[in-house]
């Protein structure tokens, strides 16, 4: 409960994408986007543009948000004009502006449930790490405002500028980004550094801009071992670099989740330390000898070694698999490799841990254990593969032959299946919530989907519904919106 106002933000801003289909078409066009100039690969340049084509993009989206609710009449009588020139009757128009209609209503539902969890923090966790919402207290972790920094750029892109204005102040104003205290690199990257980007890209405010970049310097020390895989800990003050206090190893998803962020950092900055620090990490994993493409859950920062143990795409594991195919997508598609691991790993995933249930044939990705027995058991974090999948197959990522036929099934096709199977994962549960994780049956005798005791809660975990956002986007099928309405 602790963490749910930072999940809910990232929930809420894909619902309400799910329901906007004229907003969220433009960021998903723009997203991908990267021109040669841009993209840092082996043999291009650092040096950065004063203007990403992205943020150009980002503000004709902004433009568009303040244009459209005084366009929105004009827009209904063109379209009921169009669709009667086209043939279309003047009942399916209408049933359109309804269509339309609702999903605004439904929009404003998402609004009104992102504030009214931002009033509570507000209220109760002002720059705190997290809002404890039962004992209205709060929780620190870093002691960096995660649940404030998370929500940025949620706060942006719905047009809520008071509550973006007061939270600028204080990231400007109180976010100390070099204190003396021991932070984990990924969770610190991914939701700090990310959230201090996203923020900079949206706005070009520049403040945020130079946050994130003294944040990661103050991380880059975790880069100091001697195999380069990062330590998991990092002193943002003096630099100390360390395993967690529980092991000595680093989990796999913790030190090939980072790219991305250190990489816009070194576009940002013309200097390729911290690209060149996270590729080195990068590289040393792909030189282990992989099972098919897949990774053990933990390596060891001064050895380099992985520790043999499940391969799963759950946690510790999960967006080591995701951030393949979007580094790919960051370099506009121009290092290879990236590709080649995407694809290598996928194949993988269908040979040995894709499996149907029993008795209604759901596609499931499992585990195989050390012992090279599988485990029917899949994580609501692997709910993120259908979105990567679908997002691969609109960009290409498929392998095929030269004469063109498919290595495998279809990624598209999997996406959807598996996207099915997380629907019922919801679907099946009496509260219409996912379990954290779930088993499968195999012999028809305890029905398609089992829950265990220990496993009866859910973390509202962003994963199944950004799956959701990408299958609409990608298929135009309006079943995935209506799934995720639900959901929410």
């Amino acid at each position: 409960m602790a963490g749910e106002m930072c999940w809910k933000a990232a929930r809420c801003v894909i619902f309400w994408f799910l329901l906007d289909y004229t907003a969220s078409t433009i960021l998903w066009r723009i997203m991908p986007e990267r021109t040669a100039n841009n993209a840092i690969g082996s043999g291009s340049s650092t040096q950065c543009p004063t203007q990403s084509p992205s943020q150009a993009a980002y503000q004709a989206y902004v433009q568009h948000l303040g244009a459209k609710a005084e366009s929105s009449t004009a827009s209904k009588q063109h379209d009921a004009q169009s669709n009667q020139a086209h043939g279309e009757p003047a009942s399916a128009a209408a049933s359109s502006d309804a269509e339309r209609a609702a999903n605004r209503g439904r929009q404003g539902q998402v609004v009104a449930a992102f504030r009214h969890a931002w009033q509570g923090y507000r209220a109760h966790a002002w720059g705190k790490d997290m809002l404890k919402p039962i004992s209205r207290d709060h929780e620190e972790w870093f002691g960096l405002g995660l649940t404030l920094i998370d929500s940025l750029d949620t706060m942006y892109l719905m047009g809520l500028d008071q509550e973006f204005a007061e939270a600028r102040e204080w990231v400007s104003e109180s976010l100390d980004v070099r204190k003396d205290k021991d932070v984990n690199l990924f969770e610190t990257t991914i939701r700090i550094l990310g959230g201090l980007l996203s923020a900079y890209h949206l706005s070009l405010d520049s403040m945020f801009k130079d946050k994130a970049i003294q944040l990661a310097d103050s991380l880059i020390p975790a880069f100091s071992s001697a195999s380069g895989i990062p330590f998991s800990d990092v002193n943002l003050f003096k630099g100390n670099a360390s395993p967690p206090t529980w092991a000595p190893e680093s989990s796999i998803a913790e030190v090939t989740t980072i790219q991305m962020e250190f990489r816009e950092i070194s576009r940002l900055t013309g200097d390729s330390k911290y690209k060149d620090a996270v590729d080195k990490a990068m590289s040393h994993v792909q030189a282990q000898s992989l099972a098919d493409g897949l990774v053990h859950l933990y390596i060891n920062p001064h050895s380099g070694a992985f520790k043999e143990g499940t391969l799963t795409l759950g946690a510790r594991a999960d967006s080591y698999y995701e951030y393949l195919l979007k580094q790919w997508l960051q370099t506009n598609r121009t290092e290879e490799k990236f590709l080649n691991w995407y694809r290598s790993s996928m194949a993988g995933v269908e040979k040995r841990l894709m499996r149907l249930s029993s008795p209604s044939q759901l596609l499931f990705v499992g585990e195989e254990l050390r012992n090279g027995e599988f485990s029917p058991k899949m994580d609501h974090l692997v709910c993120f593969l259908p979105g990567v999948l679908a997002l691969g197959s609109a960009h290409g990522a498929e392998s095929v032959s030269h004469d063109g036929s498919r290595h495998g099934s279809s990624h598209l096709e999997l996406a959807r299946k598996l996207m099915a199977t997380c629907h019922q994962m919801y679907y099946v549960m009496p509260t219409g919530l996912s379990a954290e994780l779930v088993y499968f049956g195999q012999d028809g005798a305890d029905g398609d989907i089992i829950v265990k005791e220990r496993d009866r809660h859910n973390l509202l975990r962003p994963e199944a519904v950004e799956s959701l956002f990408i299958l609409y986007r990608v298929t135009g099928d309006s079943v995935y919106r209506d799934w995720g309405w639900k959901m929410f």
